[in-house]
This record gives structure tokens, C-alpha cells and sequence, in this order.
């Protein structure tokens, strides 16, 4: 049922915003810090780990991509509302953080590129002729 992907999704982020919430206290901040980016890890593996083993049917699965279309305009409205300037004025942790995360994935992208068999690279567009102008 679609309503099990949901629950699935709802789980994940309960416990990854228990992680943020644990992980801000432990670093001293006053938020939650990265909650839902652990919520999306752990939604990934556990829905894997589902699917491998036979136990996460076509129709669950509806669910689960239902909101996961909506995961970008959520995070999007997320961090809209958090304060930028304070937190790069409050030390050099939010800037490493984001110098490691831009380093991280710019190392990774070599990485992932090579998973998977070559395959042959897109046919060009065409462009369209305007329509009766």
C-alpha cells in the first residue's frame, strides 16, 4: 500500500531529525544539524535493504517516490529560513563545513561517473522550429 511508503519515509525522518537534534546538541548549536540529510541515508539504505530482500512491494514503493518528489522544494523552504550571516559569523566551523562538502563531492564525481558499464552518450537535441509565427 502507498500509505506504508509513506510510514517508511515519516520513520526515517523521525529518527534523522533525532540524530540532527543529538548531533547540534553534542556539537553545542542550538538546532538541528542535518536531520533531514540523515533522514534521506537512512531512507536510501533501509529502502534498499527492503528491496533486496523482496519485502518492499511496487505499490509501497509509490509512496516512498510520491514524497520524494517533494524532498527538493522542502529543503529548498528549509534553508531559506535559516540565518547564514550568523552562522558564518558565529566561527570558521560553517565554512569548513561547507569547504569539506564542496571538496567531498568535487573528489567524488570522478568516483561515480566510473559506476556502471559505458554506454554510448545522448543524441544532440533538435531544436524546434517556432510554430506558425
Amino acid at each position: 500500500m502507498v500509505v506504508y511508503g509513506v510510514a517508511v519515509l515519516s520513520a526515517c525522518l523521525l529518527v534523522g531529525m533525532v540524530i540532527g537534534d543529538a548531533l547540534g546538541a553534542a556539537i553545542g548549536v542550538d538546532a538541528n544539524v542535518g536531520g533531514v540529510g540523515f533522514a534521506m541515508i537512512l531512507l536510501v539504505l533501509l529502502t534498499d535493504r527492503l528491496r533486496r530482500r523482496g519485502r518492499f512491494p511496487d505499490v509501497t514503493e509509490q509512496g516512498v517516490i510520491f514524497w520524494s518528489s517533494m524532498y527538493i522544494p522542502i529543503v529548498i523552504a528549509m534553508a531559506s529560513t535559516q540565518n547564514v550571516v550568523e552562522a558564518v559569523a558565529g566561527g570558521p566551523v560553517a565554512l569548513l563545513a561547507g569547504l569539506g562538502a564542496l571538496a567531498a563531492g568535487a573528489a567524488l564525481v570522478p568516483v561515480l561517473s566510473r559506476i556502471g558499464p559505458p554506454t554510448e552518450p545522448l543524441p544532440p537535441l533538435e531544436a524546434e522550429e517556432p510554430k506558425g509565427v
